[in-house]
């Protein structure tokens, strides 16, 4: 059985979770990373859902691409779909994408699926960082999630302007003072 490599955007590229051969940035064209997916269990709640990753239709992405042998293919598709599936909001997909060492390849993704109810494409950085700001779920605070990735993909040397301005709209959101109350 052959080798075959997947391709990670988000934390996937710094916590895969599988074992693998080797690992090296890669490009994807025609999808780009945003926070598009309505995350109301891992980040945020029913009546204040957060938002997650996922990749939507255009431009590019730079991401993280490995290497998986061939012989582990059951094991980490397994553990993949029981991932990234849960709700279904992503859908697998066999991808091109163009490897740091020039090489080009095919490779296992997850994209967001614009029909199902979790996804919410087309919000501005604004709007994004208002809903990050305000929700938290299982896994923490959706703000933790935002930084993090930043944090991360800064450290790989991907920058993301998009997502760094959401970023910096959270930590002014987060920076400023509660509300007053006002009693009756």
């Amino acid at each position: 059985m052959d080798d075959f490599w997947v391709f990670g955007y988000g934390s996937l590229m710094w916590n895969p979770g599988f074992a693998f051969e080797e690992r090296q940035q890669a490009r994807l064209h025609g999808y780009r990373r945003s926070l598009c997916i309505s995350s109301n269990f891992y980040r945020g709640t029913e009546e204040k859902p957060g938002l997650v990753l996922g990749l939507e239709r255009g431009g590019s992405c730079l991401g993280v691409a490995f290497r998986v042998r061939g012989q582990d293919r059951e094991p980490v598709m397994i553990y993949l779909r029981e991932r990234e599936l849960v709700t279904n909001v992503y859908k697998e997909r066999l991808v091109s994408i163009a490897l740091s060492d020039g090489r080009r390849s095919s490779a296992v993704t997850y994209v967001a699926d614009p029909a199902h109810e979790q996804y919410i494409g087309g919000l501005g950085v604004a709007e994004s960082a208002t809903i990050v700001a305000a929700a938290s779920g299982r896994s923490g605070p959706n703000t933790d999630y935002v930084f993090n990735t930043v944090q991360h993909l800064q450290e790989m040397g991907i920058r993301d302007s998009l997502l760094e301005s959401i970023a910096k709209n959270v930590g002014t959101l987060a920076a400023q003072p509660a509300a007053a109350v006002s009693l009756p």
